[in-house]
């Protein structure tokens, strides 16, 4: 009984004994390649089908800001993937997460996996809820909070600007 208890306690405290600012890196990988992915795949589809999306929910001058939400799903995805400027690239980006909440998610609940039947095709899912929007704020804010990681542009700018400070 001893020796599982010792092996679960091990197990409750973090296992692997990295320095906290290492959990920054997970965080940079999912959200930087998510945001990456969704600019990538509307830029290969053609923006004109975002945009004509946009046009449809009432979005206000959806050429300009279907283009934009792409640059800044690129750029700010590629940004936070490689951890430069995090907390600057951060602002446009939750900006197009409360966007893609208030008009799009909200109506349909929380939940963003919705199983509504399966047969012989496969899985037939509903629409997505707000829960994916909220885990890429949740990754973005808790890189501004603690940081991009110890590998990352940001760690190496503020390298620098300690030893020229020296």
């Amino acid at each position: 009984m001893n020796i599982l208890r010792t092996g679960l306690a091990r197990l409750a405290i973090a296992p692997v004994g990295l320095p906290p600012s290492w959990s920054a890196v997970p965080l940079r990988l999912i959200a930087g390649c998510g945001f990456l992915e969704h600019g990538l795949a509307k830029l290969g589809r053609g923006p004109e089908h975002f945009i004509a999306i946009l046009a449809a929910i009432g979005v206000p001058h959806p050429a300009l800001l279907g283009w934009a939400t792409v640059a800044v799903e690129i750029v700010g995805g590629a940004m936070i993937l490689c951890g430069m400027l995090v907390p600057l690239a951060s602002i446009p980006m939750a900006a197009i997460l409360g966007v893609a909440i208030g008009t799009v998610h909200w109506a349909y609940g929380f939940s963003s996996i919705k199983l509504m039947s399966f047969d012989a095709a496969g899985a037939h899912f509903g629409q997505p809820g707000y829960e994916t929007d909220l885990l890429y704020l949740a990754c973005l804010l808790a890189l501004c909070i603690g940081g991009a990681g110890p590998v990352s542009i940001d760690a190496h700018l503020a390298r620098r600007r300690s030893r020229a400070l020296k």
